[in-house]
């Protein structure tokens, strides 16, 4: 029984720690303001459509 305990309490950590990152990753996107992801998006585009050298 004390077996289950344990395993009970690393997924509560588990779910826990995922939501913080989950939580932490909405922030960083939300600091964004509308021209700074179309100008990040076209950049990407950019990069991506250029030709690779190899």
């Amino acid at each position: 029984m004390k077996l289950w305990k344990v395993i009970g309490m690393a997924a509560f950590a588990g779910v826990a720690a995922s939501g913080v990152v989950v939580a932490r990753n909405q922030r960083r996107r939300a600091a964004y303001t509308p021209d700074q992801i179309r100008e990040r998006l076209h950049e990407r585009l950019a990069e991506a459509s250029a030709p690779r050298s190899e």
